[in-house]
């Protein structure tokens, strides 16, 4: 083989693999997303990575991004995907940025820990409040066999979200950073809608 046809090859092989490389960070940045769960705030519902262990890799799930994109509401029980950083605003650039492709690349695996994944519990209009160790959504308790304890120790002050925001809780109410902390969600810091667990493969379930 001739040394031009070699550089050819090679020429064409680059190409494809830049092309592909280009589709796969575009639908990773706007339509789905694998993401690994860190952490024990949705404990029991889904377990996350634990840095002190090693074998506790923590379930990978998969998210669905367009829809959330496109001006969709995430609506109440939802497990969803949120950027924690509520004062800043987002742009097009970030969705490019948390491309696990880009990640590898550019950024720190510190960037992981502004995004956390949580339960919806009131979208825009919603009267959430907390009594009795209980969350009421608008005057009514909710019924929620997912959460890992039966009361939540600390409480919260009774809020109305607004319009154009959502109110995120984890499972593990006890053991998770929310919008108890930091405040109402903005739409716009919602990634996506979790679909589905997809590992470890005995746990493999939707949403």
């Amino acid at each position: 083989m001739s040394k031009k046809k070699v550089i050819s090859e090679i020429f064409s092989w680059c190409k494809a693999l830049i092309i592909a490389t280009s589709i796969a960070i575009i639908i990773n940045a706007f339509i789905l997303q694998p993401f690994t769960v860190s952490g024990s705030s949705m404990e029991p519902t889904l377990d996350g990575k634990d840095p002190m262990n090693e074998d506790k890799i923590g379930d990978r799930v998969l998210i669905y991004k367009s829809a959330f994109i496109l001006g969709e509401d995430p609506k109440f029980n939802d497990i969803v995907i949120i950027d924690r950083r509520v004062n800043k605003k987002r742009e097009v650039k970030d969705y490019l940025l948390e491309s696990p492709i880009v990640s590898l690349i550019i950024r720190n695996n510190d960037d992981e820990k502004n995004y956390w994944i949580k339960r919806v519990i009131g979208e825009a209009g919603d009267t959430i409040e907390f009594k009795n160790g209980r969350v009421y959504r608008n005057g009514t308790e909710l019924v929620e066999n997912y959460i890992r304890e039966e009361e939540m120790v600390v409480p919260f002050e009774t809020i109305v979200v607004p319009e154009n925001y959502i109110f995120v809780m984890g499972d593990n109410r006890n053991g998770s950073m929310d919008s108890r902390e930091i405040g109402p969600i903005p739409k716009e810091n919602v990634l996506g809608k979790v679909l589905l667990r997809y590992y470890p493969l005995h746990k493999i379930n939707n949403f």
